[in-house]
């Protein structure tokens, strides 16, 4: 049964003054019921003892076998509760995992910092190619190269082929490359929307309305390249409200090059270059061609020569003229200087 070696009883076992009480019990010999309560509580516990209520110091010693068979039978029946408790666990925490996956995704997971071109590169491709909805791209950066657009036409045209619907959204400037005419207008013909846009916007990338992949503006000393891969449901839901707000102002595009009125000599419209916008700027705003030319990396006499080209496209006879036609320009609306901060890309 127990061994009276004077240790604290286990689960298993007797307490040595338990054994010493049973031993004098057999024996017929004189047992206190309030002294030795906590030895009879825990024979009586065992099966090993039976008293009378009418004559509590009558203690009856029972047979230590049976009463060991009838405890082992207890405690197998336990085991047994918690054998069959413990192969309910793991259905148990599946059903309620997909609870807790629920309110993850309600709630979002966050987002992360990307520093590294490739790895931004990478992620966005991963999460592009296991888009099942929807694709949302705003671009505001100016028109891309030939390499990269093969790239983007054969990576969203899976997504279409896939029943992905594309919407993607250009600066207004991007009509006059010949480059990215010719990917809108293929990727109209297979399904995809393309807009544009006069005034500056920031750049996206949505996925299924659940993750997208934003510009950095938190961490002032990031590479221009670095992201933030955002997956709070929340955060997507706004970026996604911003890019539906810009695509309600911007006007379809289907691929066809810019047409605007005639200019001096019958000449397309006044369209200006990205080094020409930030010329008129900097004179809208009286500063000096010296200080223009130091600050865009030019050299003065190059700058005069741009002045030169915007007076003729703006039949301005003086700076003083070119300086008022520009602010009655659409163009002066158009921003798509190099934003500060890095930008996620697509």
């Amino acid at each position: 049964m127990g061994e009276p070696d004077g240790r604290a009883a286990d689960a298993g076992a007797l307490s040595p003054e338990a054994v010493d009480v049973y031993g004098r019990v057999t024996r017929h010999e004189h047992v206190d019921p309030q002294r030795d309560a906590r030895a009879l509580a825990e024979l009586t516990a065992w099966g090993l003892v039976s008293t009378d209520p009418q004559l509590p110091h009558l203690v009856i010693a029972l047979d230590p076998q049976e009463a060991g068979r009838r405890r082992l039978d207890d405690e197998l029946r336990r085991m047994a509760a918690n054998a069959a408790l413990m192969a309910r666990i793991p259905q148990v925490t599946d059903e309620l995992g997909l609870h807790f996956e629920r309110a993850k995704w309600r709630s979002g997971r966050g987002s992360e910092f990307l520093g590294e071109p490739e790895l931004v590169e990478a992620r966005i491709e991963q999460a592009v190619g296991r888009a099942r909805a929807e694709l949302l791209t705003a671009q505001p950066c100016g028109p891309r190269t030939r390499e990269r657009l093969t790239a983007v036409e054969e990576r969203d045209g899976a997504a279409l082929t896939r029943g992905v619907h594309i919407r993607s959204l250009y600066l207004d400037t991007c009509r006059d490359d010949a480059v990215t005419r010719g990917y809108v207008t293929a990727m109209t013909g297979r399904g995809a929307q393309f807009r544009t846009q006069v005034t500056q916007f920031q750049r996206c990338v949505i996925i299924d309305r659940r993750q997208a992949f934003i510009s950095d503006h938190v961490v002032n000393s990031a590479p221009g390249h670095a992201s933030w891969h955002v997956r709070d449901r929340a955060v997507v839901a706004f970026i996604a409200e911003v890019f539906e707000e810009c695509w309600r102002r911007a006007d379809p595009w289907n691929g066809d090059p810019y047409v605007g009125a005639a200019g001096p000599a019958g000449a397309r419209g006044t369209r200006t270059t990205l080094l020409q916008r930030e010329i008129l700027r900097d004179m809208a705003r009286g500063i000096e061609q010296r200080l223009t030319a130091q600050r865009l990396g030019i050299g003065l006499r190059s700058l005069s020569k741009e002045v030169h080209t915007l007076r003729e496209l703006f039949g301005a006879s003086t700076l003083q003229e070119l300086t008022y036609q520009w602010a009655l320009s659409d163009e002066r609306l158009i921003d798509d200087r190099p934003p500060r901060q890095g930008r996620a890309t697509a």
